[in-house]
């Protein structure tokens, strides 16, 4: 609903994705091939160290239904069935690995003008349920998730959360860790041709009283280039610079560098590239 509340999953989440979002230290390449009759291919590889994966997957779109099949490097399946409005405001999706027979979930997601709710049940006799639910606005929106383990009667998460939008700024407060973590995060988006943004995020443990933070920035150097920094009171820093070398196929390069590591290399590099013909 464009008034409505963002799922739960959401808040925070324009913080997190400056700070975390693309930041890839391994070698990672894919290719998307689209189709105008609603098919697509996207091949995909990742070179971690001397271990290379990788996974080929198509995309079929019909109407309302979109079904996803990917096969890995170890012959696994894995098949998503998303069908969109099956109700109004209602989305359904099925998946299931091959040949993980247990592996079968449901997710049903109902978005309202003034909540939004995304329910999980796995389709096998010992079900992990999982139920989120986010109430208000836009704006200003309440929200909190649980997981239940049928099989140990127990919780898995619960976990409760805040957030305030605006059109440039967000901040989010989150109880996580099953209330053992309060967390906070804010990003400011400044009026400036260079599109320049900020953003920071700060936890606190009780059980350790632990406190961290992590601060970064993003800013467009070029209208095809976007650079962002990264500072964590762990001594890490990290930088990225994606490149849009033609249009919807991006070169992202990451590095970060850890002043703690006395032995050892203290410094990773990343490379991504997505070519979209």
């Amino acid at each position: 609903m464009a008034n409505g509340p963002a799922p739960f999953s959401e808040i925070g989440k324009r913080a997190k994705d400056l700070l975390y979002k693309d930041y890839n230290f391994d070698h990672k390449f894919s290719l998307s091939i689209p189709n105008s009759t609603g098919l697509g291919l996207i091949a995909t590889g990742l070179k971690k160290d001397k271990l290379f994966v990788g996974d080929i997957s198509t995309l079929y779109k019909s109407g309302n239904t979109t079904v996803d099949v990917k096969v890995d490097t170890y012959s696994n399946i894995y098949t998503k069935v998303t069908v969109n409005d099956i109700l109004h405001g209602t989305k359904a999706a099925l998946s299931f690995n091959i040949p993980d027979h247990k592996s079968g979930k449901l997710d049903v997601q109902y978005l309202h003008p003034h909540a939004a709710v995304d329910s999980s049940i796995g389709l096998n006799p010992s079900p992990l349920l999982e139920l989120s639910a986010a109430i208000g606005s836009k704006d200003l929106c309440l929200g909190a998730e649980v997981g239940f383990n049928t099989t140990s009667a127990s919780f898995t998460k619960y976990n409760a959360g805040v957030a305030f939008n605006k059109p440039d700024f967000s901040v989010a407060l989150m109880l996580a860790d099953k209330g053992q973590t309060l967390k906070a995060s804010y990003i400011h988006y400044v009026d400036r041709p260079d599109g320049f943004t900020v953003a920071a995020e700060i936890s606190h443990r009780f059980s350790s009283l632990e406190n961290r933070f992590t601060i970064g920035s993003s800013q467009s150097i070029d209208p095809k280039t976007v650079l962002k920094t990264r500072f964590s009171d762990d001594g890490k820093a990290a930088f990225q610079c994606q490149r849009a070398w033609r249009p919807n196929s991006l070169i992202t390069l990451s590095a970060e560098y850890d002043s703690t590591k006395i032995f050892g290399s203290s410094t990773k590099f990343g490379l991504a590239l997505a070519l979209k013909p």
